[in-house]
Parts: C-alpha cells; structure tokens; sequence
C-alpha cells in the first residue's frame, strides 16, 4: 500500500485544496480516510477552511480570464496529455479506488479507463464546438449562434465512482473553456488528490494555471457554499434524490445553473422469449456490481409469470457462485460497502421487505467473519411493489416481482420516483420497440438485451424525473457547461427592422 501511495504523490497527511498552481491549501480539520475491505485508516488529509475556499474559487476565476481566450483545439491538448497520462497511470490510480472505495480491482481500473475513454471524446469536441446559421427576413442580413464558456464551475461528486463522473464534468467542460473546482465525496478523498497532482502536473506542462482545483471539506462548509457561490455559474452535482433537489433549489434561486445525476431505481423486464442466460448475467452485475452501489444498479426484476421459477432458480445458483472478500484479489466479484451504516441500512431494508410480504430467496445476512463492510448480495421475492421497493437502498438488494402482460410491466417499471436506468430482456422486435417507444421506458438509460450497469462514453448518461434530468460525458451534453449567443450582422447599407415593423 505504501508503495501505491507513493507513486500517486498521497502522503500519510495532505492538504485538501488546491488551486491548480500547486499551491496546497488546508486550515480545517483532519479528515481520515478508512478502507472499507478492513476497516483501517489508509491516510489523512486536511480539509481546507473557509477563508482558503475563497482563495481557490477567486485563484479559479481568474484564472478563466485567460483560459477562455485560448482556442478550444489548443485547450483540447491539455486534455489529452491528461488522458495520456491517466493511461501511463491506469492500474496505480485504479488500485486506490479499490483500496478507498472498496470495488473490485477490475472495476477500479475500468473506472480509470473511463477517465481517459471521456479525455478521448473530449479532444475530438475540442474542434466541433459547432453554432448554427439561420436564414435572416432581413435582406443584406446574417444570423448564427455561438456557444461561449459559462466560467468556474464547480463539480460535487459521490464516493461510488471517485474519479471518473469528475471526468466527465472535467474533460467536457476544460474543451469548452471553463475552469473548474472539485469537491470530492467525504469518504473518498484520497483518489482526489492523487487526481489533482496529475492535473497539476498536465497544467505545468502547458504553462496553464487553475483550470483544474480542489478543495476537499465537509458538506455543511465547503458543499453548502458551492452550491450557494454567485462566482460559480454551474453546480454539477452527484448524490442523492433528497439532497439534489435541495441543491437545485439553492441554485435556482441565485439564477445559476445546476446539472443534476441522482437516485436510480432501475429496473429489467424479463419476458417469455428472453435468452436466460444473457438475462442473469446482465441481472446479476447489475445488481451485485460495486456491490449495488452504483445509481444504475438493478433494484427491480420484473419477470414473466410464465418463467418466473426458472429464473430464480438460475439467479439463485448464480448468486451463489459470486466470490466476497477482498477486492484486489483477482477472483474476488464483489468487495465491502462504503461504511458501517450502509451495511445497517441495507439490514434495515431487508427487515421493512420482509414486513410488507417479502420472502428472501438467498442472502440477506452480514457478513461478521470479514474485518470490513462486507453483506451478502440478496434476491427477494416480493408480491407485489410495496412502499420499500419504492425506496433505493444502495446495496446489494434485488426485488424480484412477477407480472402477465408487457403493459403491466412496463407500468410497475415506470412507477417509481426515478427515471434513471431500464432494460428488457426479449427476442421479439416488437416487444423491444414497444419498449423503446415515446409510451415505453421513462427512463433517460433504455435498453435492450444488456442489463441497466455499465453505461459507455459517447451516449448522454443522465435520468429523468427525480434522477434529475441531467445529461453527462457523451452526445451534446458540452452544452450545459456553455452559453448561448445568437448574432446578427448587418452588411447592408439600411436598417429594416423584423417583422416588417416601420419607424421613424
């Protein structure tokens, strides 16, 4: 571990902040971060004061002066030399969020691979930050829009993916030409150090300074001022239903902008004509991955009356096949949660499902023998969709329920507070476009024949509803960390006025 520590620059103590001139910045106090496998301390870091929030958020907005000025292909290299160097540091940096976050090493890594997967997507942008050219009514006249950046931004991101959903604010935003301050999850902040020496190496390269800051703190300090900061013209914010409608509220009321990635209760169908076997494996990552911590983890399992036994029994001897212990281990497929209260939370669901007519079809228990926040993944069979299955408890819960026509399925699917991830199982064309249609999934995540997990860089990744509506790392998404300007040049040598409109 102290080698791995090392070579990302992670000290036994950090400072916190940072404003990307490597300059370190603390004065508040001492967060330690544990390893959820065992439970011990890895390292410290100093979390930053209020009064050197200020100094980050101004060193940021100053530093957006000169950034924004710089052609967005040439901002474009900066990014890719990030991602050059996240690839040289791909296995060392997917290793720390294994150790601090506790998923699997193949993940950790994936998660590293995302990173540079959305630097990749980013330079491409650079050069095709395209307006439009519209027909003006006005002879000798010509109208088009432009996007320009919106400035600092500040980035709020959860502990489940540590690093890559900073990407995908960051590498977008960068090639639009903002700067950026990012506060990581409480419960993670060492991957966010490690993160901000390679930026703050990548910035030294280009002679480039703030574009990319830290600052590490609490969220009642460092959180509650982003969100309320006049200077920070987007929040993009990662977490829970429950606090993202705070955020946006905030927000809102001081006319910024907010991107929101919230809740999931995400959901698969199973029909009669599915391929089972593609069915339990997309059914069991989704639900057992990062041991059900993700905001697109399968919660729910809707299947076919018809073949819902078969189905359970084949979830059942694969749950059974699934490896709990320590994530760096090769063969390992599911490590800890995050912390003691999660695993009490999970118990806790398990308890109200149990309640409402739930039956437990394997799992469901702690696991004591292992040092860390290590559960047992659980499947139960529900009778029907009760107030708990409404609830998105971030573990490895799968809520199994039957149904007899699509109709209804696709009903129970939708009727949930969320709107994030969906999929269907089926070999009919039908079934998969009903699924698809305008009357189908409400979800911003819909697919067909692969489980609700594992979204790839290029599509807009974002949910609707109480997911938020925000749309990140891929399609048109570059638009939120922008403005919009629309232009009117007048080459002639009158001055007719829209709409035919006579004055004077």
């Amino acid at each position: 571990m102290k080698a791995l520590l090392e070579k990302l620059k992670i000290a036994a103590a950090n400072k916190g902040g940072c404003t990307g001139a490597g300059q370190w910045l603390g004065g508040g106090k001492r967060l330690t971060s544990f390893s959820p496998s065992s439970g011990e301390p890895i390292a410290e870091v100093e979390m930053v004061s209020a009064a050197n929030y200020d100094t980050i958020i101004d060193q940021s907005a100053e530093a957006f002066k000169s950034w924004r000025s710089i052609p967005s292909p040439v901002r474009g290299q900066v990014v890719r030399d990030l991602g050059n160097r996240l690839r040289e540091l791909r296995e060392p940096l997917g290793e720390l969020v294994t150790l601090e976050m506790g998923k699997i090493k193949a993940e950790g890594i994936g998660e590293v691979q995302e990173m540079i997967d959305v630097c990749d997507f980013a330079v491409g942008l650079s050069r095709q930050l395209c307006g439009s050219t519209m027909h003006s009514e006005r002879p000798g006249h010509r109208m088009y829009e432009q996007w320009h950046p919106l400035g600092p931004i500040g980035i709020i991101s959860a502990f489940n993916f540590p690093v890559a959903v900073w990407s995908w604010n960051a590498a977008l935003a960068a090639v639009c030409g903002n700067t950026m301050t990012w506060k990581p999850s409480p419960q993670t902040p060492l991957t966010g150090v490690a993160v901000q020496h390679i930026c703050n190496e990548i910035m030294a390269d280009h002679k480039v300074l703030g574009v990319f800051n830290l600052a590490i703190g609490s969220n009642d300090l460092i959180a509650s001022r982003m969100v309320s900061d006049r200077r920070l013209p987007l929040i993009s914010f990662t977490g829970s239903c429950t606090v993202g409608k705070q955020v946006a509220q905030i927000v809102a009321g001081r006319m910024g902008k907010s991107l929101l990635e919230l809740g999931g209760n995400n959901a698969i169908i199973v029909e009669p004509d599915a391929n089972l076997e593609l069915a339990v494996r997309g059914i069991l990552f989704g639900a057992v991955g990062t041991a059900g911590q993700r905001c697109t983890s399968t919660r729910r399992v809707f299947v076919h009356e018809s073949i819902a036994e078969k189905l359970i029994d084949a979830l059942t001897t694969a749950y059974k096949q699934v490896v709990i212990g320590d994530p760096m281990e090769p063969g390992t497929l599911m490590g800890p949660l995050i912390t003691k209260q999660s695993v009490e939370t999970m118990q806790q669901a398990i308890a109200n499902a149990l309640a409402q007519g739930g039956q437990i079809v394997c799992g469901g228990q702690p696991l004591p023998e292992h040092a860390g926040n290590f559960v047992s993944p659980t499947i139960i069979r529900m009778p029907s969709q009760t107030d708990q299955v409404y609830e998105e408890t971030f573990a490895p819960i799968l809520y199994v329920m039957e149904y007899d026509s699509l109709d209804k399925a696709i009903e129970l699917q939708n009727d949930v507070p969320q709107g994030l991830s969906s999929a269907i199982f089926t070999t009919h064309l039908q079934t998969a476009e009903k699924f698809l249609a305008a009357s189908g999934s409400d979800c911003g995540i819909a697919n067909v024949n692969i489980g609700t997990s594992g979204a790839e860089i290029g599509g807009a990744f974002g949910g609707e509803k109480d997911t938020g509506g925000g749309r990140e790392s891929g399609s048109d998404s570059w638009k939120l960390y922008m403005r919009r300007q629309t232009n009117t040049i007048n080459w002639s040598d009158d001055l007719p006025l829209a709409q035919g409109i006579e004055f004077g």
